[in-house]
């Protein structure tokens, strides 16, 4: 018995330092995260963004239409400047084949729309300062080969330097900028978990777009490289992910986006890319990631790249105004952090699983033996109940009254012929004998 009870109390003792370990590492060690957290059991994929191998996407004919240093599945979306749409069908290893759907209507209404729109008009209205543009960047080890010298440096990429030139052309045009420079290596699948920390920080300032600025990683400089209005520039793409509740309306925002920005700098976004995972978009509908150019491009392509975007921005805001019979470039919405968000139900099942391993193995130590801890569960269990309250009889309506009545009055005639009995007089019985 005492073996078995030393078994017991040192099995307790170890669910509890599995529960301790576990709530370290969920905050300190990205690898054993991934392992344990259900996006890691169902999703071991290579983190996007990684230099050393991309996905080549092509059309039914064989055309490559997209690459990107990602991983494409079936369902994902390809939107082109010109509003060809495109949807995967198949994927084998790094290469996948998107079906062509048409062209999609709203990209055509929102570039119709915003040819409408110009430089000066913009400038004009920037100044009105509406709302605050929060960046901040989920991958901060990323960098720019030709001017970093390497691909990524942790902590303190060169992404940050390009960030830091978007936010100078923003605030030029008179707008507000929150830039947030937390890094969140490691560079894993895990730096959105962490970097939405950094987005909910954001948030408390309420501002009216959210912009999580990347860099791509394909080998090829020139798939983003182009010359704009005498500039040599990185082109963009505006990533939506579709598994957040808001998807439609991260996606609306990023056609007007691109719609509005290529009006003003022809093609200076290269597309937009609906794919797996929610990116932190579910905490805004006008959440967005861009990736400016890879990282075999320059950071001044990269940063004049977004400087163009950056002039486009006013705009889809809503300070300028609709046109008849095009699609409203209302002001969307900024609402507060939503609270029932997947990071939140995330942290709520890791809490309640730890609590239980931990709640289960101070039982098993604080009992000695696996039978007293069955009765101590038991005792809980009955506790429990008591405190829910007894359960009431079930009553059918109507008739439990009138059996009420009839058992009492039948109960009380009993009682009435005993107290007769008793209270009869014997003498009474040996007169009539």
């Amino acid at each position: 018995m005492k073996s078995k009870s030393k078994f017991l109390i040192g099995s307790g003792a170890l669910m509890i330092l599995v529960a301790v370990s576990l709530m370290f590492y969920q905050y300190n060690n990205s690898s054993l995260q991934q392992v344990f957290t259900s996006a890691g059991v169902f999703n071991q994929e290579t983190p996007d963004h990684l230099t050393g191998r991309f996905t080549s996407i092509v059309d039914e004919q064989g055309n490559i239409i997209s690459m990107m240093a990602r991983f494409a599945a079936s369902g994902d979306e390809l939107y082109t400047s010109e509003g060809r749409h495109y949807r995967v069908e198949q994927v084998q290893g790094d290469n996948a084949t998107a079906k062509f759907l048409g062209m999609d209507p709203q990209i055509v209404a929102y570039n119709d729309f915003y040819a409408g729109q110009n430089v000066a008009v913009m400038k004009d209205l920037a100044e009105k300062k509406t709302g605050t543009i929060a960046i901040y960047h989920s991958h901060s080890d990323e960098s720019y080969v030709p001017s970093d010298g390497t691909e990524t440096i942790p902590f303190k990429g060169g992404i940050y330097q390009v960030g830091k030139s978007m936010v100078d052309r923003l605030q030029g045009q008179g707008l507000q900028v929150n830039y947030n420079e937390t890094p969140h290596d490691p560079h894993d699948n895990n730096a959105y978990n962490r970097s939405r920390r950094t987005a909910t920080t954001l948030m408390k300032s309420n501002p009216a777009v959210l912009f999580d600025v990347h860099r791509d990683g394909i080998p090829d400089p020139n798939y983003y490289r182009a010359t704009i209005d005498g500039k040599k520039i990185a082109k963009l793409r505006l990533v939506v992910g579709r598994e957040n509740p808001r998807m439609s309306a991260n996606m609306d925002f990023a056609k007007q986006m691109m719609a509005s920005a290529n009006n003003l700098h022809p093609k200076v976004v290269k597309e937009i890319f609906v794919g797996k995972g929610d990116y932190n978009q579910d905490l805004m509908p006008t959440a967005l990631l861009i990736e400016a150019g890879t990282h075999t491009n320059t950071k001044a392509e990269a940063a004049a790249g977004l400087s163009l975007m950056s002039e486009a921005i006013p705009a889809v805001l809503g300070i300028s105004p609709s046109a008849p019979g095009g699609p409203a470039a209302a002001a969307p919405a900024t609402p507060k952090p939503t609270g029932t968000t997947a990071g939140s139900w995330k942290a709520l099942g890791w809490i309640l699983g730890l609590t239980i391993i931990g709640g289960l193995g101070f039982l098993l130590i604080s009992s000695g033996n696996l039978a007293n801890a069955k009765k101590r569960l038991a005792g809980f269990g009955r506790e429990f109940s008591s405190f829910l309250g007894p359960r009431p009889a079930a009553r059918k309506i109507g008739k439990k009254v009138n059996t009420y009545s009839y058992e009492n009055e039948t109960l009380e005639n009993d009682l009435s012929s005993k107290e007769t009995e008793i209270t009869k007089d014997p003498q009474e019985d040996i007169t009539k004998q």
